[in-house]
């Protein structure tokens, strides 16, 4: 089969596309024929090297696919050959086969296709997991997205006008800025021209927002807190500043703020089952009937996986970049 591999040369870690061997599925796993895999900003750092495969993973980037099902395991009962479905993997989606869990697998929404289908498992799971499990996000309460425009802002954006919060995001364009709004957010921060501290004080008038989901950490970290509300809730899920910060320690005392976050790669299959169950019951519903669509920003041809890498990089992005097998 075809697939990406990483290249490891004296310049950089190239993307070239090369044969494999098709892998064979376990009792409890899914063989899909791939149509469409979702790009994330995990699969650049792998490629860096800083964000190695879980233990038996694959080692072909890709977290995310939507296809047929080629072949089933001895104990798959859910699904059976020839099943359109999405699903969520540690690894293996940039390639014309993968294998997933059958538990992180989920039927393709009624009216999507394959490729805005496969826009939807690493950021749906990953924004439902923290944002309404960790984050204890509640209709009526105000949430505060960083990169609104990403793939997960946008999802972020989506789902949280779906289930009645106000939500507010940071971007870094006006065009951004703009597309946000549009997508239902209530305000939109350029954190190039405004500083979003102020912004949210003056917007929620010195009460702050109830959650923020957070993919940048660092400096960002002290500024969330200024941003909390009286039991506030702080989501960190990504650390594009940095791992380290400093905390005021009495302010989260005071204001009985929380503070948790997240990893979803390593989880277990277990764990994301249980969310793939959640997701199918409640939120499935809504992309069938349009309520929610997701945003899809470009499509590359598999082989062009190092320009997808290139466009993800540049930053310019509004909502899912996507690879067509």
């Amino acid at each position: 089969m075809r697939a990406i591999e990483i290249i490891s040369d004296s310049s950089a870690n190239r993307l070239q596309l090369t044969e494999t061997a098709c892998p064979k599925p376990l009792h409890n796993q899914v063989l899909i024929k791939v149509s469409a895999a979702g790009v994330n900003r995990p699969d650049l750092l792998q490629r860096q090297g800083v964000y190695p495969p879980p233990t038996g993973a694959s080692a072909i980037l890709g977290l995310e696919v939507a296809g047929t099902i080629a072949e089933i395991g001895c104990d798959v009962t859910d699904y059976q050959v020839g099943d359109a479905v999405c699903a969520l993997l540690t690894g293996g989606g940039y390639a014309e086969y993968c294998l997933a869990s059958a538990e992180c697998c989920l039927p393709i929404p009624q009216g999507l296709s394959f490729i805005q289908a496969a826009a939807l498992p690493e950021t749906f799971f990953t924004v439902w997991s923290n944002l309404f499990e960790r984050g204890r996000l509640m209709p009526g309460e105000s949430l505060l997205v960083h990169g609104g425009s990403s793939g997960i802002g946008t999802t972020a954006i989506s789902l949280g006008k779906a289930f009645g919060n106000v939500v507010y995001v940071t971007v870094g364009s006006t065009e951004k800025r703009q597309r946000c709004l549009e997508l239902g957010a209530d305000a939109a921060i350029d954190y190039r021209e405004e500083d979003f501290v102020e912004q949210i004080n003056l917007i929620t008038t010195k009460k702050g927002v109830d959650v923020i989901l957070d993919m940048v950490g660092g400096d960002y970290f002290p500024r969330n807190l200024k941003c909390l509300a009286v039991e506030g809730r702080l989501v960190q899920i990504a650390i594009q500043h940095g791992a380290k910060s400093e905390i005021n320690l009495w302010s989260v005392m005071q204001n009985r703020q929380t503070i948790t976050g997240s990893t979803l790669r390593a989880r277990d299959d277990r764990f994301k089952g249980r969310i793939a169950r959640q997701l199918y019951e409640i939120v499935w519903p809504l992309l069938a009937n349009s309520t929610i669509t997701p945003v899809i920003d470009s499509v590359f041809p598999l082989a062009d996986a190092e320009a997808a890498h290139s466009h993800m990089n540049s930053n310019q992005h509004v909502g899912k970049i996507i690879l067509e097998i």
